[in-house]
């Protein structure tokens, strides 16, 4: 495969989600990860892309492979690691919404060190994208996420960051600090509202935008589920309604809405453009179960745009 335009960094995982078939006891598997499933977002948005990460010597890790190759994803830097295992999380639906029960501790991914990180690669990027989770995994992951940061910065390459806040990963304290550090290291944050009403107390959403640029981020993307977006600079700002659906599951909507918004940016869209057709990407994913079998690839967005 061709050189990465895009890099993202981070744990992926096999999906089991509940589809309320046989009084909910019936599963569909599929695959999540937030950074993998951003990762075939943006590529099914047309940019080339890879990804860096660990695998276990399992079944899954072999279904996640195959996955990347259908998706076009260039997985030559995920590396197989034959003492873990690759993590897992099921999906429940219920009143209130869905509920994630994760089996990932120790998993490969969280064992990922600095001698596996491919600089060189980083480095020949565009962007390289990596989450809360990215950092939140174990030590070593943290250290891993912070090498690739100072790698693509050093070269000039765009730093992007979802801050997906997982508390039962990480104490509040902990996440706070190391969120805010790298907040102010990003070119593009995608944060969610939830997750910086939780770290920094405010909950005006303008506010929340106003505090990721202060922090030092070029371009701020709030995320606020059924309401929309705010997609801001520090000379322009604009508010993205959300585009009207039907959703069954939410799984991994912000995740597309982070690798579309992406994806199009380097594409050369400004930025009000390129938080529209996120919107759809994100809203057109919640239309079917699980995080990634639903996330519309380019043709149907447009023709969706295009309508509208």
């Amino acid at each position: 495969m061709s050189q990465p335009e895009i890099i993202a960094l981070g744990e992926p995982m096999v999906e089991f989600n509940q589809t309320g078939a046989r009084d909910g006891r019936q599963y569909l598997q599929g695959f999540g990860g937030d950074t993998s499933n951003f990762a075939i977002a943006a590529a099914r948005q047309g940019a080339k892309v890879g990804y860096l990460s660990a695998v276990g010597d399992d079944p899954y890790g072999v279904m996640l492979r195959r996955l990347w190759d259908e998706e076009g994803v260039d997985h030559s830097s995920v590396t197989t690691d034959v003492d873990a295992f690759t993590a897992i999380y099921f999906v429940n639906h219920g009143e209130r919404g869905h509920q994630f029960t994760f089996f990932r501790s120790g998993s490969a991914a969280s064992r990922m060190k600095l001698a596996d990180l491919p600089r060189e690669r980083i480095a020949a990027a565009r962007v390289l994208h990596l989450s809360g989770i990215s950092l939140a995994i174990s030590d070593s992951a943290c250290d891993t996420a912070y090498a690739a940061i100072e790698s693509a910065r050093s070269a000039g390459v765009q730093v992007s960051f979802d801050t997906n806040l997982r508390l039962k990963l990480w104490s509040v304290q902990r996440a706070r600090a190391v969120i805010r550090d790298v907040i102010s290291l990003s070119d593009i944050c995608l944060p969610s509202y939830d997750d910086v009403v939780a770290i920094t107390g405010l909950n005006d959403p303008d506010a929340l935008v106003d505090h990721c640029l202060r922090l030092g981020a070029k371009t701020v993307a709030l995320k606020l589920g059924e309401k929309g977006a705010i997609v801001a600079t520090a000379s322009e700002r604009h508010q993205i309604p959300p585009h009207a659906c039907k959703p069954v599951d939410a799984t991994g909507a912000g995740d597309a809405f982070g690798g579309a918004f992406v994806a199009r940016l380097i594409r050369g869209d400004g930025l009000a453009e390129a938080g529209r057709y996120a919107a759809v990407v994100a809203a057109l994913s919640t239309e079917g179960y699980g995080a990634v079998a639903p996330i519309p690839n380019a043709e149907r967005v447009l023709s969706v745009l295009q309508a509208r």
